[in-house]
């Protein structure tokens, strides 16, 4: 089977190793196989063991290769935001030949000359992002491809991460047997999946309240802005009940998720259930309510860390409010407790595919619908990352050879020459609405 239009997304978390195989068909995504396994060598997000991290992404690859029927060798993998820092970034070449259109590897090359930057040694270039391209002076260009000029400029943004959470990341993967395609910072992926248009326009919060640690993420105009993660997750929570209730781990994860409320207030007094308590014979009834009271007490304790960062930079004023996603967020009432806590719209985010209806699958689908969805211009400056020309040389030659083939032969001299002229036009001026954009772009400022 040809892998060529299938992506297979991999979301290393601290409690579970997801993947997913979908399909791309005339530019729908298609899930056609899953795999779920219990995670090792993980803690708050980050690998700290590499083969045990390993083997744990090996036994969920098998499990989606049974299930899609096909060989899996190429991977997308998502980077957590531990530690992550966005700053702007540019970066400016000259062409050779002023006659000469701009290509492919031009891009990747001024996408190259951004990524120089003077960094500690501890850190590098997670991903980079354009915002937009100059050409001799004419800015707000999306793909300058095409067009003639002999200065070319690209403005961005630039991710950077600890190198021990990307070198510890691709060891794993190559040691499971895979070659990473790609990879994509979490929040990014899920942010333009779970929030539509207006909401990544106008400013809304992601959380990923996931099993290993909590991570907030603003996006604005379209671009993650602000990233904030409080290392307390899930794992807390049932950490909480084995030690309040006196019974095991394990009992205690079976509770959360059997008999759990984040919200107090919706759990009964009366109903009761039977919990294995450690020294004891014989089970001993505890009620909704009094469950609900440890999860919420721990989930208070999460938002309030969360609030206090999202206030300094006044993201809770933002139009979007809230959007919650990860494994806790499928807690009764959660929607309730956060709206209680940040004073804001929120919504919880579920996938809609068959199979996959429950948060904790957000991120793995999220990849594979982010990478799938890039266009050329983003791959090729991705491509910068790896230092690889092959993309921009393939492009080339189908852009050159589809140009060949749309013109006449007789025709072809004159409209290679008017190609050629072709140049960008200035940039009109600013109209109220772009002012008004500003205005919320402040908030960040």
């Amino acid at each position: 089977m040809d892998n060529s239009g299938m992506y297979v997304g991999l979301d290393i978390g601290t409690t579970s190793i997801k993947v997913i195989v979908a399909e791309n068909v005339k530019g729908q995504m298609n899930v056609i196989g899953v795999g779920n396994e219990r995670s090792n060598g993980v803690s708050r997000g980050v690998i700290v063991d590499i083969d045990k991290a390993a083997e744990a992404i090996q036994r969920a690859v098998r499990q989606a290769e049974e299930k899609a029927s096909i060989e899996i060798h190429d991977v997308i993998v998502g980077i957590p935001a531990n530690m992550l820092k966005i700053e702007t970034c540019s970066g400016m070449i000259a062409i050779d030949d002023q006659s000469r259109e701009i290509t492919g590897r031009d891009v990747r090359n001024v996408a190259a000359a951004a990524l120089i930057q003077s960094l500690p040694p501890e850190r590098e270039v997670v991903d980079i992002l354009a915002d937009e391209f100059v050409v001799d002076g004419f800015d707000g260009i999306k793909d300058p491809r095409g067009m003639v000029g002999v200065r070319l400029e690209l403005h961005g943004t630039i991710f950077t991460g600890p190198k021990t959470i990307m070198h510890n990341t691709r060891k794993a993967v190559e040691q499971a047997g895979l070659h990473l395609r790609g990879t994509v910072i979490n929040p990014m992926a899920q942010g333009m999946m779970v929030m539509n248009d207006g909401e990544q326009d106008f400013g809304t919060i992601l959380i990923d309240l996931g099993g290993g640690q909590a991570t907030a993420a603003v996006i604005h105009d379209h671009q993650l802005k602000y990233i904030d993660v409080d290392q307390e997750g899930g794992q807390f929570i049932t950490k909480d009940i084995s030690v309040v209730l006196n019974t095991s781990l394990d009992s205690a994860e079976k509770l959360k998720r059997d008999y759990g409320y984040a919200d107090s207030t919706q759990a009964s007094d009366e109903d009761e259930f039977p919990v294995d308590v450690v020294g004891q014979s014989q089970p001993t009834p505890i009620s909704e309510q009094y469950l609900a009271e440890i999860i919420e007490a721990r989930l208070d304790q999460i938002f309030k860390h969360l609030r206090t960062n999202l206030d300094k930079v006044q993201a809770l004023e933002l139009p979007g409010g809230i959007v919650l996603t990860g494994g806790v967020a499928a807690l009764p009432g959660i929607t309730e407790l956060a709206a209680d806590e940040f004073d804001t719209n929120v919504r919880v985010y579920i996938p809609d595919q068959m199979g996959l209806r429950h948060p904790s699958f957000t991120l793995a689908l999220a990849l594979v619908n982010y990478f799938g969805g890039l266009s050329e211009i983003d791959l090729l400056i991705k491509s910068a990352l790896t230092g690889s020309t092959q993309l921009a040389d393939e492009t080339d030659e189908i852009r050159q050879r589809e140009a060949a083939e749309a013109a006449p032969a007789d025709e072809a001299p004159q409209a290679s020459a008017h190609k050629a002229a072709k140049r960008p036009k200035p940039k009109a001026k600013k109209n109220r609405s772009e002012g008004f954009k500003k205005f919320f772009s402040d908030f960040f400022d």
